[in-house]
């Protein structure tokens, strides 16, 4: 009798301890990022009057949509490291494409997949990490893992995430992350957009500060790819749907930086590190049809979604949760945000860092008074001919001038100068608000411990850059670089 009762008593336990464990996965949500690449918010939800997305649109709605949000850096592989580790480019060392040889410096430092595999969660990609090594990032599912800038099959993305969310029901993580609106801008695939736009539908992006046919063009194009992109996310949607699972996912829509354009991509400029970024979670509060305009950065993203996923955040990590601050938990958020960059491909290397408060922004160029061969780059890939309509508007030329051949510092007054054309830093009037950014920049590189700080290391990363260089190209074959081992010694 007292054997049988003692069996009876641990199997009561173990029920109960059971159901403890299938009530803590219940309330643990699937995740779903989603990513876009190369756009900036060009979207209805936030007012873009010529883009078409209804998709996104009617997510917003239902959603929490990000006013001012941020990736640390406008490129692909640094902007995806940063958002999978919660570190700067500069602290996890993805600081230039994967496909040009950069890499993370330690391929055992924390991340994201790690953590949420370590909490029992299933992990998965479709299409491109462009992260190195790759190995760092144990994914259990991996799918179209190229960049598909030619978009074939874009009905796989949906299908194959179809496949993933169906097949077992522990907690998923599912990262989603499409081609469009990524060079080249394709008018139509397959039917879609419905619609395209024509160049006499549109106007140019208002931060590039010039208006001629063959920008109205591209414009055009860039929105149907948004357009194109918008009713793909909207298959997804309609998979997760099917799956059932909908109500207990967090969904998190992101761009991975700006348009390539001008003043876009590959800067330090608004167009270039100001993103979309719109989440859903059914039932939670705050995360509901609001508008938040606190300065967040993608940053945020891995510790809001080890928060969601109740489990434990790696130290030293850059961000910090949103989930606090929606839940009206947090009084006081982020006073300044930062931002920097390196360089994108070998073509061009030009480090800078950037702060910006709630109305004021300051960029500091590490290389000052040498011209910045990013902007070659891009004028000469994708705008020939656009310099000589740049030099014959008086408004507009001494901004791009400017963008070639930076000072040390650029100051500007986000509110009556969104576009960011006129440079303060040398502005008596604005002393005091220049002091304050450079000295909270110093504080943050510092205790982010800049490689940086330390000339010589841009100094030996230029060289090893210049030594790739075969008939006035940086070559690729040639790139041979070892900044991993240096930056801290």
């Amino acid at each position: 009798m007292r054997l049988n009762h003692h069996r009876g008593f641990v199997c009561l336990l173990l029920f109960v301890a059971l159901g403890q464990a299938l009530g803590q996965a219940a309330d643990r949500p699937n995740i779903l990022l989603i990513v876009s690449e190369d756009n900036g918010p060009e979207l209805g939800c936030y007012g873009d009057p010529y883009v078409q997305t209804p998709v996104l649109d009617r997510f917003a709605k239902k959603g929490v949509r990000f006013e001012r949000a941020y990736v640390p850096q406008a490129g692909c592989s640094q902007s995806r490291a940063a958002l999978l580790t919660g570190l700067y480019p500069h602290q996890n060392g993805q600081i230039g494409l994967a496909t040009w040889k950069f890499r993370l410096y330690r391929e055992n430092t924390p991340n994201l997949i790690r953590s949420l595999k370590q909490a029992g969660y299933r992990t998965g990609i479709i299409g491109k990490l462009h992260i190195n090594p790759a190995s760092a990032f144990p994914f259990d599912y991996k799918q179209i893992p190229s960049s598909n800038f030619s978009r074939k099959k874009l009905g796989d993305y949906a299908k194959r995430a179809a496949e993933f969310m169906g097949q077992d029901d522990e907690p998923f993580f599912l990262s989603v992350n499409y081609p469009d609106p990524h060079r080249p801008f394709l008018r139509q695939v397959k039917g879609l957009p419905k619609k395209p736009l024509n160049a006499k539908d549109v106007k140019p992006l208002p931060y590039f500060g010039i208006d001629t046919p063959e920008l109205r063009q591209q414009t055009a194009d860039y929105y149907n790819c948004m357009s194109r992109l918008d009713s793909l996310i909207g298959d997804l949607l309609k998979a997760l749907d099917r799956s059932g699972k909908r109500k207990d996912t967090l969904i998190i829509y992101m761009g991975d930086h700006g348009a390539d354009l001008l003043r876009g991509k590959r800067t330090s400029y608004e167009g270039g590190v100001r993103v979309p970024l719109i989440m859903q979670w059914n039932g939670r509060a705050g995360f509901a049809d609001s508008v938040r305009n606190e300065l967040v950065t993608t940053l945020d993203l891995m510790p809001t979604i080890l928060n969601a996923a109740d489990a434990p955040l790696p130290s030293g990590l850059a961000g910090k949760s949103l989930i606090p601050l929606l839940g009206g938990e947090t009084k006081e958020w982020r006073k300044y945000l930062f931002t920097e960059f390196h360089l994108h491909s070998a073509h061009n290397f030009y480090p800078q860092r950037t702060i910006r408060g709630e109305r004021f922004k300051l960029i500091q160029n590490l290389q000052p008074d040498t011209v910045n061969p990013g902007y070659g780059f891009t004028m000469n890939r994708f705008f020939a001919g656009l310099q000589d309509v740049v030099e014959k508007s008086e408004t507009i030329a001494p901004a791009y001038s400017l963008m070639r051949r930076p000072p040390e510092f650029e100051l500007y007054d986000l509110k009556n100068d969104p576009y960011e054309f006129r440079n303060l830093a040398g502005d008596e009037s604005f002393r005091d608000r220049f002091v304050l950014l450079k000295n909270q920049l110093a504080e943050w590189r510092k205790a982010t411990n800049d490689p940086f700080l330390n000339p010589k290391n841009i100094t030996r990363l230029q060289a090893e850059i210049t030594a790739s260089v075969r008939n006035g190209k940086p070559d690729k074959k040639h790139l041979n670089l070892n900044y991993w081992n240096y930056f801290f010694e």
